[in-house]
């Protein structure tokens, strides 16, 4: 079972988007991270030695495609990736849809790109995204197709909880599965519950955490055997002070999963919802007879398709295999 040491760098938390359970997007928010700030956080996060975290997640909200601010957006973020290989990270980037311009020249300087698909249903533009341009199912769709049309190893993922049936969460693992046979691109999908917090427009209902396994058994039939599937164990409920649903995350990866994802200092999408450590979290499953391994925010399968700079970058960086105890 698999983590990624992550750093969350945000460029923006404005977004054009309004997604009722968005607990990121700020109104009026500060200007973009400068270059000198980030770079203080990195040289901060070196220092921290064999705790350093491998993979910095550029996590941005968005900036309207036809926006003249766009390029200096855009800009900045290829900056903040460039800037982290070059102080010993690698970057993984989640900026929302990007044209084919802006992902191919993002490809250079990140070992791994992400888009979350969450649901496929149109339903929704009704509701939870009837203010989110962004989230029309086949702008998402479209862009997991240029990711693979580039041959950028992806990660996407469903949002549970947002009004779906059954029925729409199978439509999304399919079209899913028959992206990634069409490319063989894909490197994860991440299966998030909805968890309500204290930003959001609409508290709306929190997942039921219960049906989580049950979800988790049906995306690993649906899903290529190659694609891992990963639940984000900070929204199984792992809140200081909670009693945590330890059942439901062993229960998950008897179902079928494999990775927890970023864990770092805070969870900028849930940000009422702390990441455990490692350590934790390995206390909790060993007895189980699970093992918690760090790895790299690219998939094994995929190092030989990367561009030289970048295979290079992660010959500096790449950690000697090694559970955490």
């Amino acid at each position: 079972m698999t983590y990624s040491p992550a750093y969350t760098i945000v460029p923006t938390y404005e977004c054009f988007n309004r997604c009722s359970y968005c607990n990121f997007r700020a109104d009026g928010a500060a200007p973009m991270l400068e270059l000198e700030a980030a770079d203080e956080r990195f040289q901060r996060l070196r220092a921290l030695g064999d705790g350093a975290p491998i993979e910095i997640l550029i996590l941005s909200g968005e900036v309207h495609p036809e926006s003249p601010r766009r390029p200096q957006w855009f800009q900045r973020i290829h900056d903040l990736c460039q800037l982290a290989l070059e102080r010993g990270f690698l970057p993984h980037t989640n900026a929302g849809p990007l044209h084919p311009h802006e992902m191919a020249a993002l490809k250079q300087v990140n070992v791994s790109m992400g888009l979350m698909l969450e649901q496929v249903t149109p339903r929704l533009l009704d509701t939870v995204h009837r203010h989110s341009p962004s989230k029309v199912p086949a702008k998402r769709l479209a862009q997991l197709d240029l990711a693979g049309e580039l041959q950028i190893p992806f990660t996407t993922g469903l949002l549970l909880g947002l009004g779906e049936t059954s029925d729409d969460r199978r439509d999304t693992l399919e079209a899913i599965a028959q992206c990634h046979d069409r490319w063989g691109h894909i490197q994860e999908v991440i299966l998030q519950p909805h968890s309500p917090g204290q930003q959001q427009a609409e508290r709306g209902t929190a997942f039921d955490l219960d049906s989580l396994p049950e979800m988790v058994a049906t995306a690993r039939r649906i899903l290529p055997e190659a694609i891992a599937i990963q639940i984000p164990p900070n929204l199984v409920d792992f809140n200081p002070g909670a009693p945590g649903r330890v059942d439901v995350l062993l229960a998950c990866l008897e179902a079928g999963a494999r990775d927890l994802g970023g864990l770092g200092p805070r969870d900028e999408v849930n940000p009422d919802y702390d990441h455990p450590t490692p350590e934790r979290l390995a206390a909790i499953v060993r007895p189980q007879g699970w093992q918690l391994a760090p790895r790299l925010p690219v998939y094994p399968q995929f190092l030989a398709g990367l561009d030289a700079p970048l295979a290079t970058a992660i010959a500096a960086t790449h950690p000697p295999h090694r559970t955490v105890h």
